[in-house]
C-alpha cells in the first residue's frame, strides 16, 4: 500500500477517535478544570493557565503518535 494512503487512513482514524472523545469526554472529563490549572479573576480582569490540561493532552497525543509510528512500521 502507498505510504501516503496509509498515513491518510491512520490520520482519519485518529481524527474520528478524537472527535468521539471530544463529544463523550466533555461530559465525563473536566478538561480545563483540572487541579493544577490556574485561573485568576479580579474585577474585569480574567486570565487562565491550563497547565495540567496541557500536560494531559501532551501525554495522550504522544501516546497516539507512538502507536501510529509503531503500527506504520
Amino acid at each position: 500500500m502507498n505510504p501516503v494512503a496509509k498515513l491518510l487512513i491512520v490520520g482519519g482514524i485518529v481524527m474520528i477517535i478524537a472527535g468521539v472523545l471530544w463529544i463523550v469526554g466533555g461530559k465525563f472529563l473536566n478538561l480545563g478544570r483540572l487541579p493544577g490549572d490556574i485561573a485568576v479573576e479580579k474585577g474585569n480582569f480574567k486570565i487562565y493557565f491550563p497547565i495540567a490540561t496541557c500536560i494531559v493532552i501532551s501525554v495522550v497525543l504522544s501516546l497516539i503518535m507512538y502507536l501510529v509510528r509503531w503500527f506504520t512500521k
